[in-house]
């Protein structure tokens, strides 16, 4: 079933993102019980050439020694944390400098090759914040309601296929071009037709969930000179199945539909933001929902600050 969302400030200013997209998952929750994330856009206040990356390593002191030696065969750690998590891990965040954004994918390639250890995400532009249980437990747990941003996309995930774990939990990403994540309610049925052309040209798949192959299509396009709006357009084409999903850029929001229009979507907005999501009830949380519009089968919106 799945619950998905989106929001995007009119102004380009920094807002309170994380209580309104915390409020927003939350009034979604019923949709999905396994898992929840976000990506919030336009607050990380990184310089130029900056990254962060949030990596899970088992709880053993040694590990973390290992992960630091391998980032900084590469790259000096700028700074770092270790956040709370639950069970035997936790997340640990480092910020690093590259040269180009080329240089992001192998280092994550050297930290992920460490037994235990898992790189959950890189990014310049956008904070992901995803984990198993309830929106609230996260929210709380990794601090969500004081994130600020421009826009941002988020996810209650009910699992049909895949682990129910941290790094299965929706966004995802891919490092085909910067800062690009998807959130997806649905099925995407010729998976395997959509994901073998694009192994064939290089694209690491790192699980089998098909939204996976959701951010590795529209990266491909957007890497090979097509719009948002056009990859989108393109994607409702050749993918099958009953699907919606909303797609984070550093510049703002896409969403598409399946031609059949078989997974809901509703949009509204004012003079200051944008906000979609699965059910009328999470638009409420951040917009007067008198105008509220269904977003109709095959459709595609983009919707960039």
């Amino acid at each position: 079933m799945c619950g998905i969302a989106g929001i995007v400030y009119k102004d380009k200013k920094l807002h309170n993102v994380g209580n309104d997209m915390t409020n927003m998952l939350d009034a979604l929750q019923h949709r999905g019980p396994d898992s929840a994330g976000y990506s919030f856009y336009g607050g990380t206040g990184l310089k130029e050439g900056e990254y962060i990356l949030k990596i899970q390593v088992k709880d053993q002191k040694k590990l973390l020694e290992s992960v630091q030696d391998a980032i900084n065969f590469v790259t000096p750690i700028l700074s770092d944390e270790q956040l709370p998590s639950v069970g035997d891990s936790y997340i640990y965040k480092c910020k690093v400098e590259l040269e180009d954004f080329s240089e992001l994918k192998p280092l994550i390639s050297s930290v992920d090759s460490i037994d235990d250890v898992i790189v959950l995400n890189g990014s310049h532009d956008f904070e992901m914040i995803k984990d198993v249980g309830s929106v609230l437990e996260i929210a709380d747990r990794y601090g969500a309601r004081k994130v600020k941003g421009t826009h941002a996309i988020g996810h209650t995930r009910f699992s049909t296929e895949s682990n129910v774990d941290r790094y299965h939990a929706h966004p995802f990403q891919t490092y085909i071009i910067p800062d690009i994540s998807v959130v997806h309610n649905g099925q995407i049925t010729n998976y395997w037709n959509v994901r073998d052309p694009l192994e064939r040209k290089g694209h690491v798949f790192e699980t089998f969930n098909d939204t996976e192959c959701l951010v590795h299509y529209i990266a491909d396009k957007l890497n090979t000179g097509y719009s948002l709006e056009e990859s989108l357009e393109q994607s409702v084409e050749d993918m099958d199945g009953p699907f919606s999903y909303i797609i984070g850029t550093p510049h703002g929001i896409g969403i598409a539909k399946d031609k059949l229009g078989l997974r809901p979507g509703v949009m509204a907005e004012n003079d200051e933001l944008f906000a979609i999501a699965s059910e009328e009830i999470s638009l409420s949380k951040v917009v007067d929902t008198q105008n509220i519009e269904q977003i109709y089968p095959g459709e595609v919106r983009v919707y960039e600050i």
